[in-house]
């Protein structure tokens, strides 16, 4: 069997042939303009900012107090240079996208690589209130280091912070690049958009989804499989989604759901300390203190035990 593979004469045909679909399906490339903001990048961008809000547990290890400053010294610049690069490329990416040339982008990109840097503190005090939720609200925790190595909820709810940062400062593409990221990684889809207050910890994690114009409060609990999303699309005359408008739920403080919960619209709050139940499907508003549950289904349990069958004695054959 060879392990040769040869295209051959073919070649020109196949060329032909794809580059032929660049031009027949223009949504699918990237051809003939200039900036885009770099996946790779912005994922080396990720990894070395959890290594800076997470100092020992990513990236380097072994810190002191003693060369800790040097750390963050030789982590910060470079930190800044990704960012700066890829809020660049965002922000001449969407003036290229709108007819328009680079203009300001690299005063405006420095601007905001500075005003990133500088919330990096207060994201960082977030996230230790993040992490202390996560261990009081599991009693399967053993510690916070846990909490930080092993969660996957908490590892999308750092990525939220970082992302939800830029999407605040007016670069949604690389926020969304970002958020994307820890989806993938995590199975948790949080929208960089959603505003979330503090103390947030999400259980077990896959298949949670927090959609853009979602509000969360302070201390509040959610469970695998809860979605916080969109009852309907408005949509203008011409039957083009309306987009800007509050489509998500309003989560009060103090507020727990249960694993399976999806609360949908715009419109729909829930009151502060209350509980949402497992299943529990959400289209209405509830008020503060309640607790949500519906009727579950009649069970039928069938016994399954095998029992011995009755003995038949067998027929006497004759060859």
């Amino acid at each position: 069997m060879s392990d040769e593979f040869t295209i051959g004469s073919r070649l020109p045909n196949l060329v032909d042939a794809v580059v032929r679909s660049y031009k027949d399906l223009p949504r699918c490339r990237h051809i003939d303009r200039r900036y885009l903001p770099s996946r790779e990048q912005t994922v080396e961008l990720i990894e070395r900012l959890l290594e800076l809000v997470y100092p020992g547990f990513f990236g380097r290890q072994n810190l002191t107090e003693h060369n800790v400053a040097y750390h963050v010294g030789e982590l910060l610049p470079r930190i800044g240079l990704l960012a700066h690069q890829q809020i660049n490329k965002t922000l001449c990416y969407m003036a290229e996208l709108e007819g328009n040339g680079p203009g300001n982008c690299e005063q405006r990109a420095t601007e905001v690589a500075e005003k990133f840097l500088e919330s990096l503190p207060h994201v960082r005090e977030m996230l230790d209130g993040d992490v202390q939720a996560a261990y009081d609200g599991d009693p399967a925790s053993l510690n916070t280091d846990e909490v930080i190595l092993a969660y996957p909820g908490l590892l999308a709810v750092s990525v939220y912070r970082l992302a939800h940062v830029l999407y605040d400062l007016g670069i949604p593409l690389l926020a969304r690049i970002i958020g994307e990221w820890a989806h993938a990684v995590t199975g948790v889809d949080i929208h960089p958009g959603a505003r979330i207050g503090r103390n947030f910890f999400i259980d077990h994690g896959t298949g949670v989804v927090i959609g853009e114009t979602t509000d969360i409060g302070d201390n509040v609990k959610v469970y695998q499989g809860v979605t916080l999303g969109a009852l309907s699309f408005p949509k203008d005359e011409r039957g083009r989604l309306i987009r800007g408008h509050k489509r998500h739920p309003t989560v009060g403080d103090k507020v727990t759901i249960y694993a399976n919960a999806i609360i949908l619209g715009g419109d729909t709050h829930l009151g502060k300390q209350s509980v949402i139940g497992g299943s529990v499907f959400l289209t209405s508003s509830v008020p503060p203190y309640s607790t949500v549950t519906f009727q579950p289904p009649e069970l039928r349990i069938k016994d399954r035990t095998l029992r011995p069958a009755p003995t038949t004695p067998m027929p006497d054959y004759q060859i």
